[in-house]
């Protein structure tokens, strides 16, 4: 006997000859995991009893219908009862018809069973993701409309291991540890023991393998070919010097009985073949690709269903675990198109019905060619450790190849449930655009709070070491808390908040300014205000006149006054009394004291205090530090790379001393050559006289670093068409004409601020370059611009002036609007790249009512635009 240590192994025996020339008691028979496991725990009782050498090693035997064993001298009658009984029983149990549970039934009339098959040789991929999703929909659909109790709706998982050299129980726990990460879990599969159909994986169904086998043997549907190795070999290098596709050329196909008999008498191996009948044509009606047709004898030869082995073929497998699961639609790629083929004939030729077939399109790299490790993370536990949210990825794996017939790009899990129909599904090939996942992942992660997100913060924090083991929860909780409050707005997958407060924590001003790369920072620099800045932050500190956080309350920053979360890039929370408040009060004076003021004060104090020349608000950036740092503190200062404040002054310190003296002092702008009268003169004269000169009112520009306004492309439009949403009671659904072929049909939540009738006719302000999408099931595209007031419990339109034309587009003084630097964004890039949320804050109402973008207003061709709320803000 072959015993192998591999878990999905089986093994064959023979038994003693009952006479001479009883070939159907040379036979044999291949045994299921569960015969093989009896007769493991048989042969170990056994060996124990009477000894290793009772056991003696035999020859390699294929399987057929009857069950034996070698008859060796040494074994007792005794020994032999116990063996025999175990795989009696054994066949006993594998007696009976094979049940096809659709057979008779219309696929149309039955709750859709849908199967995902993995081989677990690896970890579950983009393209295996994409197609259990896709099954998954279906099968829960199907569980929504057919409520019958007798319903067999399921999403089945089948593990399709008899590549016995490559799977492993490893890569199955892999696999379906991903499924359950993405959601998408099983009604039944291989961890459910008393389902109806199991059981579930491939290596534990090789009795029902025989007995199918068997079944086409006895109805002439297949035959035993007795063919080596050698002549297999021979015969294919005959064809291919002729130029004949290489194939089976039937030469057991209709042997003589008797000669079939003597091989099978001298224990010769073979395989069990499949007769392709004459003249066969398979065709199927693809839901993905249409009609198919394969003439299969021309195709394919005379295929093999079970090697010499005994192992069944991947396709026998399939068409028979398809047929007796009951599946009724087999959503998988198009890379397994050609096997449908052969599971078809197999089908045909058992009588059972086909399943309906969906042949799904390659997903392909941003450089056309399969998508592989060379691009980057394919593996689904990959995007785990990224921090890629599981609904974030069905939602784009779902586009992946399917849309909903609208621009709608944002789907939850039960809309795509809703909405998904495989008739949707296109033949082209989907591209894997990273960018997009990270985009849809953003969208997703604005839907969550903060509280919501912070656990899943901390899992990254975990994955880069981030956090001491054991450490205080609640000390953990703040900080996790603070670091996903602190990135919020710029995150797009939740690695990226651990990723910033690791950037944070540590500080990138180098040694000397000769090591300090060319470019902004160094720019800077040679203006002369760094280094009497710096100088004054280091002394201030030395002398305890430099704010900074309460250790008693680092928190206090990343909350408002009614403990609310800010959230927002350039706010900071706390009281008139808190540490926020000091700070801004301590860069007033500064900018006093030094006559310094706007950029040429905040990006010195931002570079001396994080080394870097952009981020948060630099009181969240040093409460974070706070919090790593504090007494019993949850943060691994080695694996964060924290640098405390102490350090940083002392690296500054170092730094300054390092700038050259032309770089230390601002430099003084040479005068304007203009004509000197005496007016010019007498001026000049005063200010030199002067001890001090009032301040020019700071111009917001110079402080100013976010997007261009010019990316928005804000146009004039008139509201033609009002009507109340059906299922969301604060909307409205407006059609609105902003110049294009057709008017734009637009969501608003305006339902309370603003009565239907007195909205049509108006005419509005329409951002119009951001990307369609579903408002509870309603197709929206742009946004109609209001002003509201600070709580925003007022509401009212931005009026463009009544003379103004219908689709132009709205100006800002001192911006080029022309050119190509001045066209708007791109759909995409205005929401991937968040350049709405960052223009948000700075477009407001003034005290006269006028929309404005850093104190300029709004134009068109007719004049400024203007709204009923002052001192609003426009959104």
């Amino acid at each position: 006997f072959i015993i192998c240590s591999h878990y999905k192994c089986k093994f064959w025996c023979t038994k003693p000859l009952e006479k001479e020339g009883d070939t159907e008691a040379r036979g044999k028979m291949r045994l299921s995991t569960a015969s093989m496991a009896l007769l493991v725990a048989t042969f170990t009782s056994a060996t124990r009893k009477w000894g290793a050498t009772a056991f003696v090693p035999a020859r390699h035997f294929a399987p057929t219908s009857s069950v034996a064993f070698k008859h060796f001298p040494s074994f007792s009658t005794q020994k032999m009862s116990a063996i025999e009984e175990a795989v009696s029983s054994s066949a006993a149990s594998a007696e009976g018809d094979v049940l096809f549970p659709l057979k008779g039934k219309k696929v149309d009339d039955v709750a859709p069973r849908m199967r995902f098959a993995p081989s677990p040789t690896g970890s579950l991929h983009v393209g295996g993701a994409r197609t259990a999703l896709y099954n998954w929909l279906v099968a829960k659909k199907g569980q929504l409309d057919f409520t019958s109790p007798d319903s067999e709706g399921a999403f089945v998982l089948r593990v399709e291991d008899t590549d016995l050299a490559r799977s492993t129980r490893e890569s199955e726990e892999s696999v379906l540890a991903d499924l359950s990460w993405l959601g998408l879990i099983w009604d039944e599969g291989p961890d459910n023991a008393e389902a109806k159909y199991g059981p579930y994986r491939q290596s534990e169904r090789g009795e029902l393998y025989t007995k199918v086998a068997n079944k086409l043997l006895e109805e002439g549907k297949a035959y035993r070919c007795f063919c080596t190795k050698e002549e297999l070999d021979k015969m294919r290098e005959e064809q291919e010097a002729a130029g004949i596709p290489p194939r089976y050329d039937n030469t057991w196909r209709d042997a003589d009985p008797e000669l079939v008999a003597q091989k099978l008498a001298e224990g010769a191996e073979y395989t069990v073949r499949f007769k392709v009948p004459p003249g066969a044509r398979v065709v199927i009606d693809d839901a993905v690709r249409g009609t198919v047709s394969w003439d299969a004898e021309s195709t394919v030869g005379d295929f093999i269903l079970l090697r010499s082995s005994g192992v069944p073929v991947y396709n026998f497998c399939v068409a028979v675990d398809d047929s007796t699961m009951g599946i009724t639609t087999v959503i998988r790629a198009e890379e397994h198109l050609t096997n449908t083929l052969r599971q078809c004939l197999i089908l045909d030729a058992l009588d059972a019905p086909r399943p309906r077939y969906a042949h799904c399109s390659l997903i392909l790299g941003e450089d056309k060619q399969k998508l592989s490790k060379r691009h980057g993370a394919t593996s689904c536990n990959q995007f785990r450790l990224d921090g890629f949210l599981p609904d974030a990825m069905i939602n784009y794996l779902s586009l992946l190849g399917w849309n909903d017939g609208t621009d709608n790009e944002i789907f939850t899990r039960d809309e795509l449930i809703e909405s998904f129909d495989v008739n949707r599904v296109v033949k082209s090939p989907s591209v894997f655009d990273m960018s997009k996942l990270r985009w849809v992942n953003a969208q997703h992660m604005k839907m969550m709070t903060v509280e919501e997100l912070a656990p899943l913060v901390e899992e990254q924090f975990g994955f880069l070491e981030m956090l001491e083991e054991g450490a205080d929860k609640s000390k953990v909780d703040d900080f996790v808390f603070a670091a996903t409050s602190l990135a919020k707005q710029m995150m797009e997958t939740t690695q990226d908040a651990a990723l910033n407060a690791k950037a944070v924590l540590g500080y990138g001003l180098p040694a000397s300014f000769d090591d300090l790369p060319d470019g902004e920072a160094k720019e800077m620099i040679k203006q002369g205000n760094f280094y009497p800045i710096a100088k004054t932050i280091i002394s201030d500190t030395e002398a305890n006149n430099f704010p900074m956080p309460d250790p008693s309350n680092p928190m206090d920053v990343f909350l408002d006054e009614s403990k609310k979360i800010v959230v927002a890039d350039e706010k900071s929370g706390g009281s008139a009394y808190s540490y926020s408040a000091a700070y801004k009060a301590r860069m007033k004076e500064l900018s006093k004291d030094m006559n310094v003021k706007g950029k040429n004060l905040f990006h010195p104090i931002r570079l001396a205090l994080t080394g870097e020349m952009s981020g948060q608000d630099v009181t969240k950036q040093l409460s974070l530090l706070e919090l790593a740092c504090a007494e019993n503190n949850p943060v691994n200062a080695k694996a964060a790379g924290v640098v405390t404040f102490a350090e940083r002054l002392d690296l500054l310190s170092k730094f300054i001393e390092t700038i050259p003296d032309e770089f230390r002092a601002p430099k003084v702008k040479e005068a304007g050559k203009g004509k000197k009268d005496e007016k010019s003169a007498q001026t000049s004269k005063e200010a030199a006289g002067s001890s001090a000169v009032e301040a020019a009112p700071a111009d917001p520009l110079d402080t100013y670093d976010g997007p261009p306004v010019t990316a928005l492309d804000i146009r004039v439009g008139r509201i033609t068409k009002v009507w109340e949403h059906p299922e969301a009671d604060k909307l409205y659904c407006e059609e609105i004409d902003v110049g294009e072929d057709e008017p734009r049909q637009i969501a608003s939540g305006l339902r309370p601020y603003m009565n239907a009738e007195d909205m049509e006719g108006r005419l509005v302000l329409v951002l119009c370059n951001l990307k369609a999408r579903k408002m509870l099931g309603f197709p929206s595209h742009g946004m109609v611009l209001c002003a509201s007031n600070e709580d925003h419990t007022d509401v009212k339109f931005v009026n463009p002036p009544v003379d103004a034309k219908v689709g132009e587009r709205v100006t800002i003084p001192g911006f080029n609007f022309e050119g190509e630097e001045g066209q708007p964004f791109a759909e995409n890039k205005i929401g991937k790249k968040k350049v709405f949320e960052k223009l948000a804050p700075f477009l407001v109402t003034s005290e006269y009512g006028v929309p404005e973008f850093l104190g300029r207003p709004f134009l068109t061709s007719a004049g400024v635009c203007t709204s009923a709320i002052t001192k609003g803000t426009v959104s």
